[in-house]
């Protein structure tokens, strides 16, 4: 498997990054124990190969970050998670897409209705306003997926424009073991999850996926259900319930961890495929904010898009 991410390269490279390319970073942190540290280190390696080898991620665009440091993996700790952020926001520009993907335990902080969390590094911790703190910065657009416990301070902390943000939990006091990774990572493997059927899974379906996952996990085993996973991009900082209403979901229908095929090496056809994800994403928002506008400046937002959607569709015919 070629995994060749070694954590130097990253931090050496000086070239500009392409417009529209994705970036990732992957961090297994504190594990407690072998049992737990076997099966993050499982998870972490099958998210890197699709990343890598489905979705095609240059190995310089990659940073993988566990427990144990190995010749592809630097150790999870704070310094390292602050050099490789740093390093993304010295090169990612507005049209990049930086996935972070936090794998392990975490810990609600700050009283009992945990305003703040820590994802668990190896030695000292990063609390989530910290985690917000480096990622500001960088003029990517973020995809952040916690899937650890007592991750729901992280929504409340990260949510922003621009921002798609996933947490296995709803709740500062769901800090049990979750499985909602298990389900989130299978989304990207099982064509089941894709149910648009365009050939890619986007946030909003991984989420519904694994958030129907976990409910049946709960359900099979008899217990309880001690995690629910939650998904904000509107930047409010209140998220929802894959089955529940709510206005989120708009931008993670259209945000996807890879590029669309078909562009075959065409710049200027990718760009058009961007662009019209790009549009797709506002008018999922725009129909979100329908009853807190103003019918007619409703109808003006929602007639340009649809304008600018035909003309794109057809300049992309044209060069397909």
């Amino acid at each position: 498997m070629r995994i060749a991410l070694a954590f130097t390269m990253v931090l050496v490279l000086a070239t500009p990054a392409a417009a529209g390319d994705y970036y990732g970073l992957v961090v297994t942190g504190a594990s407690g124990g072998e049992a737990y540290a076997q099966k993050y280190d499982k998870w972490r390696v099958a998210l890197v190969e699709t990343l890598h080898d489905k979705f095609g991620y240059p190995d310089d665009h990659l940073v993988v970050l566990g427990e144990q440091e190995t010749p592809t993996v630097a150790r999870a700790t704070r310094t390292n998670v602050q050099r490789a952020l740093g390093e993304f926001r010295k090169k990612l520009t507005k049209d990049d897409q930086l996935l972070v993907l936090l794998i392990g335990h975490g810990t609600s902080v700050d009283g009992p209705n945990g305003e703040d969390a820590k994802f668990n590094l190896v030695g000292p911790d990063l609390r989530a306003t910290e985690w917000d703190e480096l990622l500001r910065p960088i003029a990517a657009k973020i995809v952040f997926v916690d899937t650890t416990g007592a991750s729901f301070a992280f929504l409340k902390r990260l949510a922003g424009h621009g921002r798609v943000v996933l947490t296995a939990t709803d709740s500062a006091v769901q800090q049990f073991e979750t499985v909602f990774p298990e389900f989130f990572l299978k989304a990207f493997d099982d064509p089941a999850a894709d149910t648009d059927k365009n050939g890619r899974v986007s946030l909003w379906e991984a989420f519904v996926f694994a958030s129907a996952g976990v409910q049946q996990w709960f359900e099979q085993h008899g217990q309880l259900a001690t995690e629910r996973p939650l998904l904000d991009d509107t930047g409010a900082g209140i998220g929802r319930e894959a089955r529940n209403p709510g206005t989120d979901g708009g931008v993670a229908r259209t945000t996807y961890l890879q590029a669309e095929t078909g562009a075959g090496g065409d710049a200027a056809l990718a760009a058009l495929l961007k662009r019209r994800d790009d549009l797709e994403a506002q008018l999922e928002v725009l129909k979100a904010r329908k009853g807190s506008m103003p019918e007619g400046e409703y109808e003006l937002e929602l007639e340009r898009i649809l304008l600018e959607l035909a003309k794109l569709s057809r300049q992309i015919r044209a060069k397909s």
